[in-house]
């Protein structure tokens, strides 16, 4: 708790100079809505952040896990045979200069307004950092122990296994952890280019009705969830990799959920 007082204070003291603000310069809610505000609204239409909150969970995580499968298979590869590696990582880096905002509008069409088109557009967030996080672990395998399992007669691969699959497990974390916030920020895109539920339609929706603090309250509520998968994917880290460094030297370790 101490670790996070720094955090705790600096954000109540914004949400006071926020709620100061809109209360002494009388701004209209329709433009800016306090803090207070907010979380009335949020508290007041809880069943609709509910009902809109699940599809947008459930988008993030048949996505963001059916990336992770696609980027081990993709990096593994890479990492196997050089010429896959040559062929494969132009077309990765070249995917990445397509904007989203392009495609998203192209999956709907080509998809509809079901789970698909969220779902691709979340895979096509997260895959690549998953993917480099996981080839510069590969990378950073220590070539003399690798060395050290070839001579004993280890095939490529139980040195994959045994070896460099356990020394890319710190960056492949990075990588997550940095790929889950992508996530629920992909689908919520894909769900304001167009579908029935969902923390992007919703804020569309209140945008659409001029209910400036529903689109807040949904604001809060697709960082709420992106907060918790990280913190989430920060406990697994823990418990799958506790010798990793940064992990067992982390002060209160026992205490933090991330």
């Amino acid at each position: 708790m101490r670790d996070r007082l720094p955090a705790l204070v600096l954000v109540a003291l914004l949400l006071v100079g926020w709620e100061a603000y809109v209360r002494l310069a009388a701004i209209e809610p329709v433009v800016l809505p306090g803090p207070i505000r907010i979380a009335e609204a949020l508290w007041t239409f809880r069943a609709d952040a509910l009902r809109h909150a699940l599809p947008t969970l459930l988008e993030t995580v048949i996505g963001f896990s059916l990336a992770v499968v696609l980027a081990i298979a993709a990096a593994a590869a890479m990492d196997r045979a050089a010429p896959v590696r040559r062929a494969v990582e132009p077309l990765l880096v070249t995917s990445q200069t397509i904007p989203v905002v392009a495609l998203a509008p192209l999956f709907l069409l080509w998809f509809g307004f079901g789970l698909a088109p969220k779902v691709l557009v979340v895979v096509l967030v997260t895959f690549f950092p998953i993917v480099v996080a996981l080839l510069d672990g590969f990378r950073g395998t220590p070539r003399d122990a690798e060395d050290l399992l070839r001579s004993y007669g280890a095939s490529d691969g139980v040195v994959f296994r045994k070896l460099r699959w356990s020394a890319a497990l710190p960056e492949f974390f990075i990588g997550l952890r940095i790929s889950v916030v992508y996530a629920v920020i992909g689908a919520v895109f894909g769900e304001y280019v167009g579908a029935r539920e969902g923390l992007g339609i919703w804020m569309q929706l209140s945008q659409n009705a001029f209910r400036t603090d529903l689109v807040f309250a949904a604001i809060v509520v697709t960082s709420a969830l992106s907060l918790g998968l990280y913190g989430v994917v920060g406990v697994v880290r823990r418990l799958a990799i506790p010798w990793a460094p940064g992990v067992r030297r982390e002060p209160g370790l026992a205490e933090r959920p991330f």
